[in-house]
């Protein structure tokens, strides 16, 4: 089993920055992907970038360029850096790790831990 807890949220001025951590335990010697979704009210969630054991990345269209998803192997902690925030970007944000290969597509049934979310708010 791998538990994950997320921390970093908060709100911010449209254009600013915030970094997301995710600390992974238990059995991470079994997970080979680990990846960020979000979900808005009244939206579904969607995936926001991934990244696997061997260190290659995906990113969804709408966050490429302006978010880094990176992971601390010694500490095993995730990590996302959001940079130009967007009010668009205001949502609860996942961190999601899966005991399988990444995929071309993020999705979110491919993923059987997930932690408990945090708040991300942007304003205008």
């Amino acid at each position: 089993q791998v538990q994950l807890v997320e921390s970093g949220g908060g709100s911010v001025q449209s254009g600013g920055s915030l970094r997301l951590s995710c600390t992974a335990s238990g059995d991470t010697y079994i997970t080979y992907c680990m990846g960020w979704f979000r979900q808005a009210p009244g939206k579904e969630r969607e995936g926001v970038a991934t990244i696997s054991s061997d260190g290659r990345k995906s990113y969804a269209d709408f966050v490429k360029d302006r978010f880094i998803t990176s992971k601390d192997n010694a500490q095993n902690i995730l990590y996302l850096q959001m940079n130009s925030l967007k009010p668009e970007d205001t949502a609860m944000y996942y961190c999601a790790a899966s005991s399988w290969y990444c995929r071309a597509t993020m999705t979110q049934g491919h993923f059987g831990s997930w932690g408990q979310g945090t708040q991300v708010t942007v304003s205008s």
